[in-house]
């Protein structure tokens, strides 16, 4: 039987759509930090095309379902835990990510004590596209796995996959100018960058969050911020 032809096809297609969309914000925040490092006519190209390669990336994934659930057999065992291959690409991921947000933070609390004369170095395109690759990787193999225990069909999961990429290439933009804008949402921003890295590091060593806690700090957070930005405007 044609699988369109069942309305759960559609609810299933609806709440993996949304879920990817909620699991996609901490990516458009990471693709928007890195890319305000280029030089402006570069920005909205590095943007459209990190959100590509996330779109990529879990299509790719999705192909290779055999490949992606066997890597939560175990490889090699720490201090009695079992470490399996998405063990291993989420602590790496998420130690990666918290590096990299410490220093972008380290970076934009120093970064104006520098020498005037002295003119900041800016990343090369290809070197802010493969650190977004690489954090497509971590945050795709998330997704794909939640998708996988959401959806039975592999054609449900891509078209899900496209349009949720296709409404955050419509908002990424905003997000982006709005985060820009703002210097202390760009800290927040950071702030959420270095919580969602423990929470995979805390993943990979088998301690589960439950997403839901993180997302619910993190949008009481941002409220409290805009909350100040509106106060700040107002005096």
């Amino acid at each position: 039987m044609d699988i369109w032809l069942l309305p759960s096809s559609y609810l299933a297609l609806a709440t993996l759509t949304l879920l990817e969309i909620v699991l996609g914000i901490d990516n458009i925040i990471f693709i928007s930090i890195l890319s305000s490092k280029l030089p402006k006519e570069k920005q909205i190209s590095a943007r459209r095309l990190g959100l590509v390669l996330a779109m990529g990336t879990r299509i790719l994934l999705l192909l290779s379902l055999t490949w992606v659930m066997s890597l939560t057999q175990p490889l090699f065992e720490i201090l009695t835990r079992s470490i399996s291959g998405r063990d291993l690409i989420l602590l790496i991921g998420g130690l990666f990510l918290i590096g990299k947000a410490t220093f972008e933070i380290h970076d934009k609390i120093e970064g104006n004590h520098t020498d005037a004369k002295d003119t900041p170095k800016r990343p090369k395109f290809i070197s802010v596209l493969i650190q977004i690759a690489i954090l497509d990787i971590v945050f795709s193999l998330d997704s794909v796995i939640t998708a996988v225990g959401m959806a039975d069909h592999i054609s449900i999961m891509v078209i899900a996959v496209v349009i949720s990429v296709g409404i955050m290439l419509l908002f990424a933009e905003v997000i982006s100018k709005f985060v820009e804008d703002h210097p202390t949402i760009k800290v927040l921003a950071l702030s959420f960058l270095i919580l969602i890295g423990f929470s995979l590091v805390g993943e990979g060593w088998g301690m589960h969050i439950p997403k839901g806690y993180i997302y619910f700090a993190m949008a009481f957070s941002l409220l409290v911020e805009l909350i100040n930005i509106k106060v700040r405007d107002n005096n």
